[in-house]
This record gives structure tokens, sequence and C-alpha cells, in this order.
């Protein structure tokens, strides 16, 4: 962590005890999440006069990750569950992770790339029939039905036709699962 722990103490009795159980929980947070750049804990119990039937502690947890800031801290429920500090500590940090694993899972997803969509040129077409080949850069030749061509285009489509297209493997060899006209014809390559 490039900033060290900040702990912060709210009508709750500083306790080293209760400092290191702290520390222990960011240290298995680093161990898991090891992007994270600070961190601020505050331990709040509620003022005298709000006290009922005895302290509902409050826990709030700020981590600062790269893009941005994740903040864990609700207030407590009415329950035994906050009564003791330790638990609400346990139960914050839980929190915490959850959070964690959450912005793990959304940092791969915008990370994670895609293969640029493979281009070709329209062969040949049959528009009584519904169907066309696609010629690669390769000099393949590759299967499409009108149902596959995008925003309704197979009409507009004609030989030399320059389109973006995913290929899978059909029941007799290659073909497009999808076709998108890009409107550029293809430079034509020697057969």
């Amino acid at each position: 962590m490039q900033k060290g722990l900040q702990l912060r103490w709210h009508h709750v009795q500083r306790s080293e005890v209760l400092a290191q159980h702290v520390r222990d929980r960011v240290a298995r947070l680093e161990r898991y999440y090891s992007r994270i750049t600070g961190c601020a804990v505050t331990l709040e119990a509620p003022s005298q006069h709000h006290r009922q039937s005895g302290p509902q502690y409050r826990v709030r947890i700020e981590l600062a990750v790269p893009g941005g800031k994740l903040v864990v801290g609700r207030d407590p429920p009415k329950t035994h569950l906050h009564a003791d500090l330790y638990t609400a500590v346990d139960a914050a940090f839980r929190e915490a992770r959850r959070q964690l694993q959450d912005q793990a899972r959304r940092l791969r997803l915008a990370v994670k790339t895609h293969a640029p969509q493979a281009r070709a040129e329209v062969a040949r077409i049959f528009p009584e029939d519904g169907y066309g080949f696609l010629r690669t850069p390769d000099g393949r030749e590759v299967y499409f039905h009108q149902r596959s061509v995008l925003r309704g285009a197979f009409p507009r489509l004609h030989v030399g036709s320059l389109v973006r297209y995913a290929e899978e493997l059909g029941d007799t060899g290659p073909q497009a699962s999808t076709v998108a006209p890009v409107g550029r014809r293809l430079v034509a390559h020697a057969p």
C-alpha cells in the first residue's frame, strides 16, 4: 500500500488489540488484492445520548484503488451482530472483500480485448435464393445466408462489397454467422 493505514476512533476507546485486529484485516485484503493504494478505517459508536440498548457500532472502510475509491460503511442494523465491535469490523471487511472482487471483475472485463473481426469481399451472391459466398484475404470462400447479414443489408450487397464477418464451422464447411457491410472494396488479389 502506498499510503499507510489511517485508523480513526469516534466515541470508541482506543485499543492496541483492536488496532492490530484491523491491521490484520487490511493485510488480508492486500494479499487478496495487491492494487490497494490507501486505506482509512473509522470505528464509531453512537454518542452517549443516542444509545438505547447498548452501542451499535459502525465501521467505515475507504479503500483507494486504481480508478477510484471503494467505500464500505452503512448504519448498523439494530441486531446483536454489531453490538460487538470485533464482529462489526469483520463484517465490514467481508463486505470490502466482496467489493474488491467486483472491482477485480470490472478490471478484467475492461482489459479484455476481442480479436478484430475479419474482413472479406463478397465473391458471389444469389439474391433470389438468399445466400452468397465471401472471399477472405487468404483466398478461401465462406458461405453466408441473408439472415446472417446485419441490419437488413442483404439487398444492398453486391459482388465486391467489403464486409466484416464472424466465421464458424457449419454442417458443410465454414460459414459466416454475422456479416456487416463496411462500405469499401478490398484491394484485388491474385486468384
